[in-house]
């Protein structure tokens, strides 16, 4: 039987290399690559292909929720485990929504880590059993429209609300896209309108509170 091979992505070198020794004293399951932010877990799950992308939501760069809209597009067959510190709905509505097949709270044990990352690699969702339990109290709607309003963004746009978020300048985020400055001011002014956010301390405020960025 071919073990399960799982891409694992976290800023956190310590966080990474702790997750990492549990999953390789698990049977039948292989960590093929590691990544320390989205853009990178982006190229590597094109170059590795893995059954399962073990993904952090709160990451620089691009956070694990569009990391997991973009392989859901690009490589449908690649499962994508997401891992985060918070249960509330907005992280919760969007990471069903991204089309995410499963959700774990950091806190988990390693056996329902285990658990998690065999039921997604079989093709099956997996919940944790806090996160469950808010869908089966209708807090959260899978895969619904959210009130945080992400989904009125296009992919750039949420892209660079997280780089504005992140204190980066408009000449740095043309930078690390690849675009013109006038590029980017045109999105920020589209997403604030979509938002209705007027400010960059309210997109701030508002990136941090649907999990764009660690508070």
């Amino acid at each position: 039987m071919n073990p399960i091979r799982v891409l694992l992505a976290d800023d956190h070198a310590l966080v990474r290399a702790g997750i990492r020794a549990l999953l390789e004293q698990l049977d039948d399951i292989e960590v093929v690559a590691e990544a320390s932010d989205g853009r990178e877990a982006l190229e590597l799950t094109a170059s590795h292909h893995p059954d399962v992308a073990l993904l952090d939501i709160a990451m620089p760069e691009m956070n694990g929720i569009e990391v997991a809209r973009r392989i859901k597009q690009k490589h449908a067959d690649v499962r994508v485990l997401l891992l985060s510190m918070h249960s509330n709905e907005e992280y919760v509505s969007e990471a069903l929504a991204s089309g995410a097949a499963g959700y774990v709270l950091k806190d988990a044990s390693v056996a329902e880590l285990d658990l998690a990352v065999r039921a997604v690699a079989r093709g099956e969702s997996y919940l944790s059993p806090g996160v469950a339990k808010q869908i089966v109290s209708g807090q959260v709607q899978p895969g619904g429209d959210t009130s945080s309003g992400l989904q009125r963004l296009t992919p750039r746009q949420r892209e660079i609300l997280q780089l504005v978020a992140e204190g980066n300048s408009t000449k740095q985020i043309a930078g690390k896209l690849g675009v013109s400055v006038k590029t980017v001011e045109t999105h920020r002014a589209q997403l604030m309108e979509r938002l209705d956010i007027h400010d960059i301390a309210g997109l701030v405020r508002y990136a941090m509170r649907v999990g764009l960025i660690a508070p």
